[in-house]
């Protein structure tokens, strides 16, 4: 009798838990922190491969993202040095049901920005692009310009 309480206490608690880690992986921050995960991990191609996993239209696109994979491959220790982590530069919602993220990857030679846009077209979301740049120290001095300022009247 312990034993058949202790099977279904297990169980339910394994079936819990399975649903609140999928859960967390359909919201675009999970989705985000999968990918850098797995590309710290795993590598570049495997990161962008699970990436992409949950729209089936990318099918349509492998020479893109094989492309896509190739040029990530190169950010390597050998070009940027070492990779230190990532931060949220900045979340734009255009609606509940699309989101662009744009997070400043560390490496210890240079910022890299890595941009992520989500779409839900009904209940799950899905990877609807991925890009990244180093573009973004001249950004930064083009933000500093005078006429970007609020100046006094």
């Amino acid at each position: 009798m312990r034993n058949t309480i202790f099977i279904k206490v297990c169980i339910t608690i394994i079936l819990f838990s399975t649903s609140f880690i999928s859960f967390g992986q359909n919201t675009p921050e999970g989705i985000v922190s999968k990918f850098f995960t797995e590309y710290q991990n795993d590598g570049a191609s495997k990161a962008l491969d699970n990436l992409y996993s949950n729209n089936k239209w990318m099918n349509r696109a492998t020479d893109a993202i094989t492309k896509l994979k190739q040029q990530l491959e190169t950010l390597n220790e050998d070009y940027v040095g070492k990779f230190y982590g990532y931060e949220l530069i900045v979340e734009k919602r255009l609606s509940d049901s699309f989101i662009l993220m744009s997070y400043l990857v560390k490496y210890d030679r240079q910022p890299i920005r890595f941009t992520f846009q989500f779409y839900k077209p009904d209940n799950k979301w899905r990877t609807h692009s991925f890009r990244y740049d180093g573009n973004i120290d001249e950004e930064i001095e083009e933000s500093a310009k005078v006429y970007y300022l609020e100046l006094k009247k």
